[in-house]
């Protein structure tokens, strides 16, 4: 059964052996690839997004998982980007919307899962990956922001608002203990410490409801928060937000050389 105890002033839910705690989820599909040239606008631009699956084990650091490289670190990778994780639950709509079938990395994503989404993960979700002994213990960071390098994949540059809009977006993990993953690996939670912050009502604050001040207290408040999105949240709060999202959605011409 959960029990409840409080770390550092917040009350958070500690789910360890509690079978109830997910919807089963799991890794269905571990994938991982490095820079390639990717065609954009009659142009190449380098990107890590295309992935394909693995069948072995793989080592998970605090950046990355072994054999998967971003191209610009700038906005990619990194501590609170270390894993980028994408439902399957999803893909059946997606394949409706293009006409065509999906194999799975089609998001770009290190883990396609199955067994939860956006709305049933919270910002700060600690969950243990596998059953070993020293399985890596991954904790929820952000929600995915798509950029243009997911409409350049599928020849559809409108892809990026359909899924900033939807709210299907994925989210990230970033790494709290480093360990090997495998496919097939189960997510389970061990700790929720904001059940009122899913990664929905994230996506919810950020990019439709931007002048909800209690949202934004509530978000800029969580310090498991990436770092770039409470800055965001404060400077919303404060009014010094200077928001321009054209070079992610549409692509910049340095992105494009």
């Amino acid at each position: 059964m959960a029990t409840n105890a409080s770390t550092n002033g917040t009350n958070r839910t500690n789910y360890t052996n509690h079978a109830d705690a997910t919807e089963s989820a799991r890794i269905a599909s571990l994938n991982v690839g490095g820079p390639k040239p990717l065609a954009y606008r009659e142009k190449h631009v380098r990107s890590g997004f295309v992935k394909a699956p693995v069948s072995q084990a793989v080592w998970l650091s605090a950046t990355n998982l072994d054999g998967d490289r971003q191209a610009d670190l700038r906005v990619h990778g990194g501590e609170e980007k270390a894993v980028c994780v994408y439902p399957l639950e999803h893909y059946p709509y997606w394949e409706k919307q293009l006409g065509r079938e999906l194999p799975v990395a089609s998001f770009g994503e290190n883990f396609s899962t199955e067994g939860f989404t956006e709305s049933t993960v919270c910002i700060g979700d600690v969950f243990r990956v596998g059953e070993a002994e020293q399985a890596p213990l991954v904790q929820v960071s952000q929600p995915r922001q798509p950029c243009f390098k997911l409409g350049a994949r599928h020849e559809t540059p409108e892809l990026v608002l359909w899924v900033q809009e939807s709210g299907a977006t994925g989210f990230y993990f970033r790494v709290l203990e480093e360990g090997e993953v495998r496919p097939g690996d189960g997510l389970l939670l061990v700790e929720r410490a904001h059940p009122g912050a899913s990664v929905a009502e994230a996506n919810r604050v950020m990019h439709h409801d931007k002048r909800d001040l209690e949202g934004l207290k509530r978000l800029a408040g969580i310090q498991e928060l990436a770092p770039s999105w409470r800055e965001k949240f404060e400077k919303r709060l404060s009014g010094t937000a200077r928001e321009d999202d054209s070079a992610r959605i549409e692509g910049s011409a340095s992105s494009t050389g």
